[in-house]
């Protein structure tokens, strides 16, 4: 038995004693859903809870971002743990807002009982005397990259500049003096450490950690016409309709040309096809997003993509306006924190529910984060369905918030404890691909707008 056990067994029991208020407000929030940069009841919510456990917060970060911080009893290194506050967007799901359709069905819900779950473990009595350091905690906007044209022209507004939250707390330098960071996420059914239907063999995880995802740069596309009545004149007309049309089939022809294990995905939506079937369209709006495993492989892809673009403008005498927007960097988990963390997963569920993943296609922007400081972001099964699909649905929430809670906690005390040795020796091993400085010239450097005309 150490003093750390007892530190831990502390968080573990405030976190238990507030496990069915932390549960029930991951459910109002899944019956408030709202996409990113409009999480208003989210944040209020969030913020109330910070309130109550005697946590001071700033809000209004980022439009709708909260963040509060707990002081150890002694100087040392920060640690963030960070919880989301958007949903996605998704026709059919059982929880989706009847007018936007808004849905948790990526289970950010349970992200924000976590973290406020990490708070109360902390401010428990006795707890944070005995940690050196400090830890932030962040409910942050907007990761689900959805809704371009939207963030867009919040962007074009000044109101942001990144359309990711976790960029714009960097860029808003509320991730300075910060260390090191850790999330949880849900995930749906995992075996041997892959993602998807469970097979009948093999024991069935319940925590998930380490891994890699893509990295992408988002794109919004205007193909411009001409107006012309589409029974009687059509010749008169120029079709943006089929510009666009022809776009996407010359995306689909450059996917022989990509590499496995480039894992690009491209992936593009019409969001304004015409505005009457009577008339030729004159207007039409896509969005994409260009993935793959490095930022050189969706790099050279988003140049296949423009050139598509283009040529679907050309063929039918379009124009086309391209606006790249920088998106998410693939994600690097710092292996010292990764099994920091592992320990103590294993203590909550046993070794054989603990398991490894690989390479997965999916994207975030703690990704962004991990090439800045040392990162986790390990991922509870607690759900069944697919992800993003109207299928997505919190099944366990006394894993998915409770034990996700007490993992990052634990790892917390771990981090922060015995004078913060731990931290210091993640921080002075961790060799960041990027300065801050540096990470913000190159997302700034992949926005840029162009039109082409045939």
């Amino acid at each position: 038995m150490t003093a750390n056990d007892d530190v831990k067994r502390t968080v573990l029991q405030e976190i238990d004693r507030q496990g069915d208020a932390l549960i029930g407000l991951a459910k109002q929030i899944l019956a408030n859903p709202e996409p990113g940069f409009r999480e208003r009841k989210t944040a209020k919510l969030t913020a109330d809870w910070f309130r109550r456990l005697g946590i001071p917060c700033q809000e209004g970060i980022a439009v709708t971002g909260v963040k509060a911080v707990l002081e150890g009893g002694a100087p040392g290194h920060a640690v963030a743990v960070m919880g989301e506050l958007d949903s996605m967007i998704v026709l059919g799901h059982p929880h989706a807002d009847p007018q936007t359709n808004a849905a948790h069905a990526c289970g950010h819900h349970i992200q924000i009982a976590m973290l406020l779950g990490v708070a109360a473990g902390l401010k428990a009595a006795d707890v944070l005397g005995k940690l050196s350091g400090r830890v932030a905690l962040m409910a942050v906007p907007a990761e689900e990259y959805i809704e371009i044209e939207y963030r867009d022209e919040l962007r074009r507004k000044g109101a942001i500049e990144f359309l990711g939250g976790k960029a714009e707390f960097l860029r808003l330098r509320h991730l300075d003096g910060v260390d090191m960071a850790m999330m949880t996420h849900a995930i749906g059914p995992v075996r041997e450490g892959v993602v998807g239907p469970v097979p009948e063999q093999g024991v069935p995880a319940k925590i998930a950690i380490g891994g890699t995802n893509t990295g992408m740069v988002a794109k919004r596309i205007r193909f411009a016409g001409r107006a012309a009545h589409a029974g009687a004149a059509p010749h008169r007309g120029v079709n943006a309709l089929n510009a666009a049309m022809i776009a996407m089939s010359a995306i689909h022809a450059q996917r022989e040309t990509f590499r496995d294990e480039d894992t690009i995905r491209i992936h593009p939506i019409i969001t304004e096809g015409g505005v009457a079937v009577s008339s030729v369209p004159a207007d039409v709006r896509m969005e994409t997003f260009v993935r793959g495993r490095t930022t050189e492989a969706f790099m050279a892809a988003n140049e296949k993509v423009d050139r598509s673009l283009r040529a679907g403008a050309l063929a039918v005498g379009a124009s086309v306006t391209i606006t790249t927007l920088p998106g998410y960097l693939p994600i690097r988990n710092d292996e010292a924190m990764t099994e920091t963390y592992r320990r103590n997963a294993v203590a909550l569920v046993g070794e054989q529910h603990v398991v490894r993943l690989g390479h997965r296609t999916g994207s975030t922007d703690m990704g962004d984060v991990s090439h800045i400081m040392p990162v986790i972001h390990p991922y509870m099964a607690c759900a069944k369905g697919v992800p993003h699909g109207n299928d997505f649905l919190v099944e366990d929430y006394a894993l998915g918030v409770l034990t996700g809670a007490k993992a990052m906690a634990m790892t917390v005390v771990d981090l922060l404890a015995d004078g913060g040795r731990l931290a210091k020796q993640v921080k002075a091993d961790y060799k960041a691909p990027m300065t801050k400085a540096s990470y913000l010239a190159f997302m700034r450097g992949l926005m840029k707008e162009e039109t082409y005309s045939a």
